[in-house]
């Protein structure tokens, strides 16, 4: 019998009715003590500027969470994507991807961000997440693509639905994003109405090119969205222009895709060291310099970056803690980037450089260059 989920952050360290196996759970890694040491500060020329509160920060333990604007839910500020990396069958190793999620949630990790597109991901995450004990705590980001037989058609929608509610073992789902705009008026006002039913508890789109950020921001500036996804990293940084104050001033929740650039940026910096001012902000991988970078921005609630490494996970793991740049920092971290050669050319080159995926989802030949 699945457990009956309120509206705070899985788990909730101040909700009095939490079970004991939450609280223990809570207790086992620490999430219980986690308030954020992120200070909200408002926009400067539609970029962050300084923050407070942050002296000795670097020796904070406690775990930067980010608060989804509608309701003031807390969540840690570094999510999980699968995209790709859970795309496996079944009958092909997978220990691996349990262990990043094992990692991911001992980390102190609550947010999971699948689609019924990533292939095999909704059914990995659900096999693992009951494996391990997890299904009715993982904060779920989900998405809907689907178009109908007829202008107005909801039926594929309400069959993805519930498709994934199985794949997942899931009653409820988080959050519901429009995949990629697909038939997005359509779709909103159907999630809106779920909403309602109590079938899902936030609303969203998405879109992972910045040619799409013209609407995206006109759907913002409707104020109906709970959150969007937008693609945002220390390479591509159009989001700071329109997108992100946008939200700010929406009260509309931000999580960020393609943070590494889709494995680009660290193919960009392999064998180059971390710039000594990285460990002003606690940064002891370029991981955590990229994502900390996404996830200092006010208006970004959370970055979920994607991995098949259990010793990946745990280094992105690790933005979750020490201080986060201010816009002095923050611009030191893109003149730093800058002087590396070929960063200015970065999006212009192919996913996912000398990796390979084999599961059912096939990129083109050769990959996106966007």
């Amino acid at each position: 019998m699945k457990r009956d989920r309120s509206n705070t952050m899985y788990p909730n360290p101040n909700n009095s009715h939490s079970g004991i196996s939450r609280r223990k759970a809570i207790q086992t890694i620490g999430l219980g003590a986690a308030t954020t040491i992120f200070t909200a500060c408002a926009l400067n020329n539609q970029q962050a500027t300084s923050q407070t509160g942050q002296s000795n920060a670097n020796q904070s333990s406690e775990m930067i969470t980010k608060e989804i604007p509608r309701t003031k839910e807390r969540v840690p500020a570094i999510g999980l994507g699968t995209f790709l990396t859970f795309d496996v069958l079944a009958e092909k190793p997978r220990d691996n991807l349990q262990q990043v999620m094992q990692r991911f949630w001992d980390a102190g990790g609550r947010m999971v961000d699948v689609s019924p597109l990533y292939g095999m991901s909704e059914a990995n995450v659900g096999e693992f997440s009951q494996k391990l004990g997890i299904t009715n705590d993982m904060f779920v980001a989900n998405k809907i693509w689907a178009t109908g037989q007829y202008l107005g058609d909801r039926s594929q929608a309400q069959s993805q639905f519930e498709q994934s509610t199985k794949e997942l073992s899931r009653d409820r789902m988080d959050l519901m994003q429009v995949h990629s705009l697909v038939n997005v008026d359509v779709i909103v006002p159907l999630l809106q109405a779920w909403k309602q039913e109590g079938r899902i508890r936030y609303v969203g789109v998405t879109h992972h090119e910045p040619v799409y950020f013209a609407p995206i921001e006109r759907w913002i500036e409707r104020g109906n969205l709970d959150f969007v996804q937008i693609r945002y990293s220390i390479a591509q940084r159009e989001a700071e222009d329109r997108i992100l104050p946008a939200a700010a001033a929406q009260g509309t929740a931000v999580l960020v895709n393609m943070p590494f650039e889709k494995a680009r940026l660290f193919e960009l910096v392999k064998g180059q060291p971390l710039p000594d001012f990285a460990s002003e902000i606690g940064c002891e991988n370029w991981a955590q310099f990229f994502l900390k970078y996404a996830i200092s921005h006010p208006a970004v609630t959370a970055a979920i970056p994607a991995t098949t490494n259990p010793d990946h996970v745990a280094q992105n793991m690790g933005a979750l803690r020490g201080s986060l740049p201010d816009k002095a920092m923050r611009d030191r971290m893109v003149k730093h980037m800058e002087s590396i050669p070929g960063f200015d050319k970065l999006t212009q080159t192919s996913w996912y450089p000398g990796k390979q995926f084999a599961g059912l989802v096939r990129l083109p030949n050769p990959r996106p260059i966007s």
